[in-house]
This record gives structure tokens, C-alpha cells and sequence, in this order.
């Protein structure tokens, strides 16, 4: 079973935009027991979290799951878990914390990068999207809080019949549409490999990287229920 560990090696080496074979080979191992590492078959020993840690340029505590700092502050476990359930879970108010992170993160990342590219239309389109999205998560607490909906000027049957998916949607469509005309028109755009990214955005390209990679795996699993 994947652990902090595995899923952490997986992704920085992900991030670093280079092969699997790649990798095992600059650390000195097979292709099949990096592959074991990463998946969580095997456990490494301590002089292959070493050379890890020197090759990511990450400290033990963050390749370990200890940390969210690369640099190694620690957070005690207690402060993070709850271990009144028979398995420990994150604690809600930390798993928020960090949940923020993941999506402040990667949404300064993306408005960077949009910023860079130049397309007015795109940065609107993107920011539109975003928007109805956090519309959305906000006016189901809200109702579910008991909140009188007047609040809002969307009607109620409305919005329970998806206006608002629909403009999300229609977001999205304008944001690819203003992609498309920006790249027929000769612009450019930002190197976005995993090695572009972690360089000019050392802290930023973390966060979007894990963002990425859960996606993924919620599709995979989906895909794999078919």
C-alpha cells in the first residue's frame, strides 16, 4: 500500500520531468525496485533515503512525510491527527489548511502563468471558471447551514437545476477558445515541464504537481470501476 513516502518519491520525481529509469539509474538501483519504492511494495533503507534526499534536494523529514517544508520544519504528528478513530485521520481543521495550500497554490500558479501568456480573454475565462466553482461549494454550505438563499440572486430552482455548472462550462469553452486564437495568432507561452515549473516556481509547483497527481488517481480509479 502507498505510503507518504512512496507517493512523495513518485511525485518529485515526476516534478523533476525525468523517466523512471532515468531516476533508478542516478540513484544507483534497478528500474524495478525504484518501482517498488514507489508503489509502496518495498521500503527503502536508510542510505537510499540519503542519496533521495540529496538527489531532490529535499530533507529526510519532507521525503518521510514529516513535513510539508522541503527544508524540514517539522509538525508533531499529534497536531495533525486524530487517533480517536481506529485509524488516525487528519484532523478537519488541518486537513482544510492543507487543502487550501493545494488550491491557493496552484490557482497562483496558473494566474502567473496566464499572466505570462498575455490573453485577457483566457485570464477572464479562467477566473470566471474558478469562481463558479467556489459559487458553488459556498452556496451548498450555506444552505446546508440553514442560511435563508436570498442572499443570492440565482434562484433557487435554478441553481439546483445546474444554471450555474452551465455557466462553468461555458467558462471553460471561452477559457480554451482564447487559448486556441492565442496560439493561432503566433503567441507564446511559458515552458510548463515539470522542471520549467519547479524552477520558477519552487513552492507553487509542489502544490500543483500533488493537485495533478490526485486528480490522476481520482480518474484512475474511476476509470478502473468501468
Amino acid at each position: 500500500m502507498a505510503t507518504d513516502f512512496s507517493r512523495t518519491l513518485s511525485l518529485l520525481r515526476q516534478e523533476k520531468g525525468i523517466s523512471q529509469r532515468k531516476a533508478a539509474a542516478e540513484l544507483g538501483i534497478s528500474q524495478a525496485l525504484l518501482s517498488h519504492y514507489e508503489n509502496g511494495i518495498r521500503e527503502p533503507g536508510l542510505a537510499f533515503v540519503v542519496k533521495a534526499c540529496g538527489y531532490y534536494h529535499v530533507s529526510a523529514d519532507y521525503l518521510l512525510g514529516r513535513t510539508l517544508n522541503r527544508d524540514g520544519a517539522i509538525i508533531d504528528a499529534e497536531e495533525l491527527y486524530d487517533s480517536s478513530a481506529e485509524k488516525g485521520t487528519l484532523k478537519g481543521s488541518i486537513l482544510a489548511t492543507l487543502q487550501k495550500k493545494l488550491v491557493v497554490n496552484s490557482a497562483s500558479l496558473l494566474f502567473d502563468v496566464l499572466g505570462k501568456v498575455g490573453s485577457r480573454e483566457a485570464i477572464t475565462a479562467a477566473g470566471e471558471y474558478l469562481s463558479a466553482g467556489l459559487y458553488q461549494m459556498l452556496r451548498s454550505l450555506y444552505r446546508r447551514a440553514g442560511e435563508n438563499e436570498g442572499y443570492f440572486s440565482t434562484a433557487h430552482a435554478d441553481f439546483d437545476a445546474g444554471l450555474v455548472s452551465a455557466d462553468m462550462h461555458l467558462s471553460q469553452v471561452r477559457y480554451v477558445r482564447a487559448l486556441d486564437e492565442h496560439a493561432a495568432a503566433g503567441g507564446e507561452f511559458p515552458r510548463l515541464d515539470a522542471e520549467s515549473l519547479s524552477a520558477a516556481y519552487p513552492g507553487l509547483s509542489q502544490s500543483t504537481a500533488q493537485v495533478l497527481h490526485n486528480v490522476d488517481e481520482r480518474c484512475r480509479v474511476l476509470t478502473e470501476k468501468e
